[in-house]
């Protein structure tokens, strides 16, 4: 088949694919292999062959990223629970100031955050930046808003573990170490400038609070049945008046953990991870460093670390809660991207790569 016929067709398919998606609502799971099957037939691959490309695309990519995607789930999982993102980003209003808050949300989201899903973690700080907004002045929620966009798209992109990064790492055979030194020069500077621009672009007449933002009222809350006054939850346990039998100097010690303690086990998988990058660059060689730096047992480690926090401050019963709740939000992250890895099999099966390399 020639350059200009695959060409056309792998554009066709990936213009149905999101189609699919955007304008029949189909989940993109489907999408995502009806595109790679018509890619595969209309380019001359065959039916055996198609179908033996989908599967080893799809199992290709869970066996490089799958445990990595799963630790870092349950991980983010764990850490919404503790409370964990909330402190963080009150923490760096304190220290940022409102000039530097979105820069520094931003970069905080696509740096550090990444192990969190993308739809729980803009769950988590939408409504934050949102109260940040209102001390920002007249453009504070379009500065928020641009902020938060940019920080989660090339945090997905570039960070690992990021689940799009770990896809393009898996796909592209980049190791995930030397990815995630090299994504992290490359995003800091990224976000950075393109929230100034943005924020050039919006006090220049490209945002007009008047017309672009509307106030949508909030929902009225209900009255509780002891006679309207609801009860607070206590985001690090149930609440010991309730029944418990925590001292008050025990509720203090275990209600009040430091972001520290909380990001310690995330922060020292990090620090594995990048640790076997730079000794993989200095050519340096030891079977434990190795073993350790090794992303799955970095992550796997840390997860470990995170549940024993949790359960020191959650309690057992609430730590199997947000376990099961990763595993929910994990199982659709494996999915998308194992479709994902579908696509690119079948792309490299009919010589795309070879085509755009000629060029």
């Amino acid at each position: 088949m020639s350059d200009t016929a695959i060409l056309l067709n792998t554009a066709i398919a990936v213009i149905a694919i999101v189609f699919l998606i955007v304008r029949l609502r189909m989940n993109p799971v489907v999408a995502l292999v009806l595109g790679s099957c018509y890619l595969g037939l209309a380019t001359g691959l065959g039916v055996e062959k198609t179908v033996k490309t989908i599967s080893k695309g799809f199992g290709d990519v869970m066996a490089d990223i799958g445990l990595l995607i799963a630790f870092g789930v349950l991980i983010g999982a764990l850490l919404r629970d503790l409370g964990a993102i909330e402190r963080l980003v009150d923490t760096l209003l304190r220290a940022a100031g409102p000039k530097r808050i979105p820069h520094a949300m931003a970069l905080t989201i696509a740096t550090f955050l990444q192990s969190i899903y993308l739809d729980v973690l803009l769950v988590i700080t939408g409504p934050l930046a949102k109260g940040i907004a209102s001390k920002l002045g007249r453009y504070g929620t379009a500065r928020m808003a641009t902020a938060l966009a940019i920080g989660l798209e090339c945090g997905i992109v570039f960070t690992i573990p990021g689940v799009g990064a770990l896809a393009l790492a898996a796909l592209l055979d980049v190791p995930f170490g030397k990815y995630l030194l090299f994504g992290l020069v490359v995003v800091i500077p990224t976000v950075t400038i393109a929230i100034a621009v943005m924020n050039f672009l919006l006090t220049r007449g490209w945002w007009n609070p008047a017309l672009d933002e509307e106030d949508v009222p909030r929902p009225a809350p209900t009255a509780a049945a002891d006679g309207g006054k609801a009860e607070k939850a206590d985001p690090l346990g149930p609440n010991t008046a309730a029944g418990g039998t925590m001292t008050a100097v025990e509720v203090k010690t275990r209600t009040q953990p430091s972001l520290l303690v909380l990001f310690s086990p995330l922060l020292a998988s990090l620090l594995l991870i990048a640790t076997g990058a730079l000794a993989e660059v200095a050519r340096w060689h030891n079977s434990l460093v190795e073993l350790l730096s090794s992303p799955v047992v970095a992550l796997l480690l840390g997860l470990v670390a995170t549940c024993l926090l949790a359960r020191r401050y959650l309690g057992q019963p609430r730590v199997d809660a947000s376990l099961s709740r990763g595993m929910r939000d994990s199982g659709q992250i494996l999915l998308l991207n194992g479709v994902g890895g579908c696509l690119a099999a079948v792309i490299a099966a009919c010589g795309l790569g070879d085509i755009l390399g000629d060029y």
